[in-house]
């Protein structure tokens, strides 16, 4: 899903930084622009595999 307002960047980043439950709120499934992965509070790793678990 696309958030329609290119000018969101620092709100849905701040949004996932701050997120207490990274799991239940699924900020792992947010991607760049440009589709790579990004950041995530618990890691590349972790949000690699939280995806690769999800496509199974």
């Amino acid at each position: 899903m696309l958030v329609g307002n290119p000018k969101a960047v620092r709100a849905v980043g701040t949004a996932c930084a701050t997120n207490p439950l990274p799991v239940v709120v699924p900020c792992h499934r947010v991607l760049r622009a440009d589709g790579s992965l990004g950041g995530y509070i618990g890691g590349a790793e972790a949000k690699s595999t939280l995806l690769h678990l999800e496509a199974a």
